[in-house]
């Protein structure tokens, strides 16, 4: 990781790192690496983090710190990714990260386009659902509604574009495709993407800590529940 990334004013308090313009697990893992670094190197200096696909945000205290100091910590933090290759880069990109395990009630009663998924895929329901519970996806961004993890990247066989009219209603825990991307619906909310079925879990909730169960740079799993399971689980149809 050469720590001559480009660094750009974003805003008055804010500066932006750019890590690259492709999806890739290695960049959304020094995404959050850097991110993780900063939160300690500026403490009560900073206000957020914002990660992206392949960019950080980083919002500042102004009455405390200015760019140039917060751009020679972002420098600084990049230098500790260029150190941690000899050791950390052991494990692979996609080792890093929490990983978080959700279920998921898969069938044509809580995924209206599995049938229809199938069939374009030439698989069967079955076959659809193995596939998706197969990869471990890495979180490169949360965006869209707080909570809505972008997660990637789908089995080729299963990826699908996104619906040609989008729903005006998705329901919550919503799992969906939509090309290369899975993720969860945090809320009620319009959406465009392939619903495969419904996750119990919630992926949002302002009074809880943390209030998002993932994180950029995190992995996510999904294992198969049935219906009498997801009902136990709090999930509702």
């Amino acid at each position: 990781m050469p720590p001559q990334l480009p660094i750009s004013i974003a805003g008055e308090n804010s500066l932006i790192v750019y890590f690259g313009d492709q999806l890739s697990a290695e960049i959304a893992a020094q995404i959050a690496q850097t991110a993780e670094h900063l939160r300690q190197s500026m403490a009560d200096r900073l206000i957020d983090l914002v990660p992206s696909y392949g960019s950080l945000l980083v919002i500042y205290q102004p009455l405390l710190t200015d760019h140039f100091r917060v751009r020679q910590l972002i420098r600084q933090a990049l230098q500790q990714l260029d150190k941690g290759k000899g050791e950390d880069s052991n494990k692979a990109p996609s080792q890093s990260g929490a990983l978080v395990s959700l279920p998921v009630y898969y069938s044509t009663e809580s995924g209206p386009d599995l049938q229809s998924l199938a069939d374009r895929a030439k698989l069967s329901i079955d076959e659809v659902i193995a596939i998706h519970q197969q990869i471990q996806y890495r979180v490169y961004a949360i965006g869209f509604a707080p909570g809505f993890a972008y997660l990637g990247e789908v089995d080729e066989r299963i990826a699908a574009p996104r619906l040609a009219t989008p729903r005006q209603k998705v329901p919550r825990g919503a799992v969906a495709i939509a090309d290369r991307q899975t993720a969860v619906y945090p809320a009620q909310s319009p959406g465009g993407w392939n619903l495969i079925g419904l996750c119990p879990q919630p992926m949002f909730d302002p009074s809880a800590e943390p209030s998002m169960p993932v994180q950029v740079g995190d992995r996510v799993t999904f294992r198969a529940i049935d219906r009498q399971e997801f009902i136990a689980l709090g999930g509702e149809l």
